[in-house]
């Protein structure tokens, strides 16, 4: 990496942890301030959740286009501008409309923010240094909330309203921070957007979603990601918790003991986990997170049937937030960089905010499913549909490294790596660029990984 690659990246990497702190301090809060402290009711709270989580799906198919045509940089900056007046409009917001407003003006902000800077990101690494870079990002992210969430549990205080608009304006003078780092930084190379080059279908590729469509590689990370977000991070705030407390009769007060060791094995574990899989093939690894989350919905599902041992159902719960948390660590380095890798040249934007889509597809599908079967006190088949679907994520994984090349799966593997460093006789491309081009076996040009 470059000098100025470095400092770039730095900046990106140093604005976001600022962002992820801010985040922090009312990710927590957002129901019991607009239910309790608003006095708006539980109903609203879920319908602003809601508008969030619909927000940020009617943006996202038009924000990787815009990122690959403008770049990441302004789309950026826009969706700071646009989450800081969401948050700072639901801090100041007492009535029923307004809240729903800023919760989308939050959602579509927050929405537009995150491929850009997994854009900005890829600009900014290499084949050698791109899964360091997106575990540096997780884990600064899960550093911030946890940071920001303690720092906003000490401050909030439910009988007085003005310490939650001190939280909401926190979070939006984060997210105008992390604006004014993004407009500084100075990326390798903005792109040249070029007339479109022909396909193998023989027709101009104007980079569009039928393109990706027909990346049949994509199309399997995209599936593989939905299975993967719905089953873990879409069950968190819902049939996750719901079923800790409703079953395995775990108090309020465990459920954040067992939230916060999901964080502590991020944070701890992260650069731990980059250097045992980096080298490893990304389909297996992501296969082998597939079977550890089929272990913690196993173990999850032990805690609700220990009722004679209170200390059991601690101990279990406890172990299954954990065990989730080493998964995520392992998805960190490999999923993104793996988007990224599949991603033509033109169309870094689009592959990234495909994938945001899903992430968001699967949160807002995840805890309506999770809700129904609390509903219905169907807690074995909730638990049961859960490890199907982790088991499913392995199978998955493992099919989609058949239609990935390898160098794509497994981008640091020693052979490849001394391989790439072997100069060639053909004339090297006259401008720098941040990332090596290759020709694939489909006629398109794909992003090295």
């Amino acid at each position: 990496m470059t000098t100025a690659m470095g400092a770039a990246l730095r900046r990106i990497q140093i604005g976001n942890a600022l962002s992820a702190f801010g985040n922090g301090f009312t990710v927590p809060f957002t129901f019991v301030y607009v239910s309790q402290v608003r006095g708006l009711g539980a109903g609203i709270a879920g319908a602003a959740l809601a508008a969030f989580a619909v927000a940020a799906l009617f943006v996202l198919p038009f924000t990787g286009r815009l990122i690959d045509r403008r770049g990441p940089v302004p789309v950026a900056v826009s969706g700071t501008v646009l989450a800081a007046s969401g948050s700072l409009g639901l801090g100041l917001s007492g009535s029923a409309p307004a809240v729903m407003a800023a919760a989308g003006a939050l959602g579509a902000g927050i929405a537009v923010v995150q491929p850009a800077l997994a854009t900005m990101i890829v600009w900014c690494s290499t084949t050698l240094t791109r899964s360091r870079a997106f575990a540096t990002q997780f884990f600064l992210n899960n550093l911030g909330l946890g940071l920001g969430g303690l720092a906003g549990g000490l401050l909030v205080d439910t009988a007085h309203p003005a310490s939650f608009i001190r939280l909401f304006a926190t979070e939006a003078m984060m997210f105008l921070v992390l604006g004014a780092v993004v407009a500084t930084v100075r990326l390798p190379r903005a792109p040249r957007l070029e007339k479109a080059a022909r396909t193998e279908y023989g027709e101009p590729s104007s980079g569009g979603w039928r393109a990706l469509f027909r990346d049949r590689a994509m199309v399997m990370v995209c599936a593989l990601g939905f299975v993967m977000f719905f089953a873990c991070y879409g069950q968190f705030e819902s049939g996750l918790s719901a079923f800790a407390v409703e079953v395995a009769r775990i108090s309020p007060t465990t459920l954040g003991i067992a939230l916060a060791a999901n964080t502590a094995v991020i944070v701890l574990a992260q650069f731990v986990v980059l250097r045992l899989v980096e080298y490893r093939r990304r389909s297996r690894v992501i296969a082998l997170v597939g079977l550890v989350w089929t272990v913690a919905w196993l173990v999850a599902g032990v805690s609700g049937a220990v009722h004679g041992s209170r200390a059991m159902a601690v101990a279990t719960i406890i172990s299954a937030y954990a065990l989730f948390g080493l998964g995520e660590a392992m998805l960190a380095p490999t999923v993104a960089p793996l988007v990224a890798d599949l991603a033509p040249a033109r169309m870094v934007g689009q592959y990234n905010s495909a994938f945001a889509l899903v992430k968001q597809l699967a949160l807002a599908l995840g805890p309506a499913v999770a809700g129904v079967l609390a509903a219905a006190d169907a807690y074995t088949a909730y638990i049961a549909m859960l490890v199907v679907s982790s088991l499913a994520i392995s199978v998955t994984a493992l099919l989609m490294g058949r239609h990935v090349t390898p160098s794509q799966d497994s981008p640091l593997h020693p052979s490849r790596v001394v391989a790439r460093s072997v100069p060639h006789s053909e004339p090297a491309p006259s401008g720098p660029s941040p990332t090596a081009v290759q020709p694939e076996a489909s006629g398109t040009e794909r992003i090295s990984a």
